[in-house]
């Protein structure tokens, strides 16, 4: 068995924000545990501007990215020191591997880390990845670590994606809020479920419930079974591998969409909506088509060439997500117009049928 572990920042963080050895040291055990019992696993692990923050003598988390960055690149060797220190003590040696959600775009890039990791497979280290926060200011400010370990799910074929957090799982409601709210124990997770999550849990985090939501469904659209589940709880990782209830179970959808598709779809925010009419929604969907000036009826948002864009109906509800190929000023200067009455260089498409996906 093939599994991706994540771990957030206030799993691994004490009261005062510093880097929690006792607990590091625990999910090292049942790592350990998982590797002994011949499961490969690749660790990823949040954690570095926390780390960094104390050595430089900062009482808080700064807003500024910059600084985030600055910090992080101060906290990401300690960090490291820290895992390596309690995998040693099993024999584990560590190596560290530091990706972006774009090396998962490009696909030399995505064959590249996949080698990687199975040549680490193969030499019997453990991998741990972190989000390249030094360079990836998208991670500082939206906690994508949790998308980078579902997409890390797919580059490796994993079978079981564990992402570990602070609460059991995801709740009918805030649990922090709402006395009534129940553990959803098994879920066949669809875009409305979404609002059930809450936001960052905790100071020292940037992801929260909702990053997770994101991250099981790109799993669960990996064909990857994946747990939401509490890192304290003991033996959260060995009952997670086993596929006992320990926390929230996403199931495995049966079809596996590609990398590239992946990345569109889950991988980023969109940055504005197009909303189409029925002929055009009929064209991408049934005839595999791409995306026309002719068929949008309107724009919203203020979004670039190459940005990632929800594409609707008149109701607002998405169906598909595309990186456009227009600015969002440029094509309201074209929306409705046939490709014959295109200004001259004018790109034919909005939106390209390679660069499009059908949303779940």
């Amino acid at each position: 068995m093939i599994a991706v572990v994540k771990v957030g920042t206030s799993s691994l963080t004490d009261a005062a924000g510093n880097l929690d050895r006792a607990a590091m040291a625990t999910l090292a055990d049942e790592i350990a545990g998982a590797r002994a019992r011949g499961d490969d696993v690749v660790l990823v692990s949040s954690g570095a501007i926390a780390a960094g923050l104390t050595p430089l003598g900062l009482p808080e988390r700064p807003t500024d990215v910059g600084v985030l960055q600055a910090i992080a690149a101060v906290g990401q060797p300690l960090l490291m020191a820290e895992w390596s220190g309690v995998f040693a003590t099993h024999g584990i040696v560590a190596g560290q591997l530091l990706l972006t959600p774009y090396d998962f775009l490009h696909r030399s890039q995505y064959l590249h880390a996949r080698a990687t990791l199975r040549r680490l497979f193969d030499l019997g280290v453990l991998p741990i990845v972190n989000e390249n926060d030094t360079i990836a200011d998208d991670e500082i400010r939206f906690g994508d670590n949790d998308r980078i370990a579902a997409l890390v799910a797919h580059l490796v074929s994993a079978d079981v994606l564990v992402l570990l957090t602070d609460q059991a799982g995801l709740y009918t409601a805030d649990p922090r809020r709402h006395d009534d709210a129940r553990l959803i124990e098994v879920a066949d997770l669809e875009a409305e479920l979404e609002s059930l999550a809450g936001g960052t849990g905790t100071a020292r985090g940037s992801g929260g419930m909702s990053s997770k939501v994101v991250a099981a469904r790109i799993a669960a659209w990996s064909g990857v079974r994946a747990v939401i589940a509490a890192a304290h709880r003991p033996g959260v990782i060995a009952g997670a591998l086993a596929g006992e209830p320990v926390g929230t179970t996403v199931l495995a959808r049966p079809r596996r969409m590609a990398s590239r598709k992946l990345w569109i779809a889950f991988a980023q925010g969109a940055a504005g909506r197009i909303v189409v009419d029925e002929g055009a929604r009929r064209a991408l969907l049934e005839g595999a088509k791409s995306l026309l000036p002719a068929g949008v009826r309107s724009i919203e948002g203020d979004f670039e060439a190459e940005d990632a864009v929800d594409i609707a109906l008149a109701d607002g509800r998405p169906f598909a997500r595309g990186l456009v190929r227009y600015s969002a000023a440029a094509l309201r200067a074209v929306a409705g117009r046939r490709t014959s009455e295109l200004p001259e260089g004018a790109p034919h498409e909005v939106v390209h049928r390679d660069d499009l996906v059908e949303l779940p």
